[in-house]
């Protein structure tokens, strides 16, 4: 596996300092946040570190002479808005801009986009299963035709109140997986797999790597918290924010030795990125780098890792 991080957690960086950190402290890869240059819409939302809209072929050849030197692959070009936004003309703004990731994963050679299907939160998962039928075939033919896969991640975007009841996100389960990719049976529609979302919704996170194991395109290392006291007193329909934590690998309830194992069972060898969302270790951007390179040493028992450095 090539182990890399999601760089929209460095939000005041560059792209050249997030490839610079990621080649000196030894790692593979970068899922690089790819949103269009406007007012964030949440934490971790609104991060640009390669604008598509902007792509010429100099900025292109920047990116991949830079890439190159440092010895860093982009694993995926990442945007994660709301693609069934109840809003027209917010969600055909969404889908005008990943299209333009997905042009601009074309152009890099870079072959994967990673986004959520979206979702109309106050609506059931069978009518979101008739909109997800009009909205998401033409993107994954226009992906097809590009040859760029598009790797789903698993988060429910169920955490504030805005969201509720439903989330921003219908890929939240394996049943629902069943039904997408049946509706949508693509080479290039497939999975960017979470382990920490199933931690909260209770679900077995191992088991579906098997299951599912020819699409899963891209993984997350990500840990989540649950805090069982607080369980018991709000109970499980309340705001999983209230009950659970996001944590840094190894910090969590995640069985990383469990995890890994059936990734190598399953001949997985695509990315795998730290994904940071700890506010524990979000007062400055030392700390982030220290929960990265915390998290890459923990996971080190599990894996190895060809590029990190003896003194570590």
């Amino acid at each position: 596996m090539k182990q890399g991080f999601v760089s929209a957690v460095f939000d005041k960086r560059s792209f050249e300092e997030v490839i610079d950190f990621a080649s000196e402290q030894g790692f593979d890869c970068v899922e690089m946040a790819c949103w269009p240059e406007e007012k964030k819409v949440r934490r971790y939302a609104g991060v640009t570190h390669i604008d598509a809209t902007k792509l010429d072929i100099k900025t292109q050849k920047h990116i991949l002479d830079y890439c190159c030197d440092k010895g860093i692959e982009i694993s995926a070009l990442a945007y994660y808005p709301n693609m069934m936004d109840p809003d027209i003309e917010k969600r055909d703004h969404y889908i005008r801009h990943l299209k333009k990731v997905i042009d601009a994963a074309e152009q890099l050679d870079i072959g994967m986009v990673t986004t959520f299907i979206g979702r109309l939160p106050k609506e059931n998962v069978d009518y979101n299963i008739g909109e997800f039928k009009k909205v998401w075939p033409p993107i994954i033919a226009y992906a097809e035709r590009k040859k760029v896969r598009i790797a789903i991640e698993n988060c429910p975007m169920l955490f504030t109140d805005d969201e509720w009841p439903g989330g921003q996100n219908l890929a939240s389960t394996p049943p629902i997986w069943r039904k997408l990719f049946s509706i949508i049976d693509s080479d290039y529609f497939g999975l960017n797999y979470d382990p920490s979302h199933f931690i909260w919704q209770g679900i077995d996170y191992i088991k579906p790597i098997h299951e599912f194991k020819d699409k899963i395109f891209h993984v997350h290392y990500k840990d989540i918290k649950l805090e069982r006291e607080k369980l018991k007193d709000v109970g499980v329909l309340a705001n999983p924010l209230s009950y659970m934590t996001p944590r840094i690998p190894g910090h969590g309830d995640v069985n990383w030795g469990e995890y890994i194992s059936a990734l190598r069972e399953i001949q997985y060898r695509g990315p795998a990125c730290i994904e940071i969302e700890d506010k524990s270790f979000e007062n400055s951007t030392e700390e982030i780098e220290e929960s990265l390179r915390i998290s890459r040493l923990y996971l080190r028992q599990f894996t190895s890792f060809p590029n990190v450095k003896e003194q570590d």
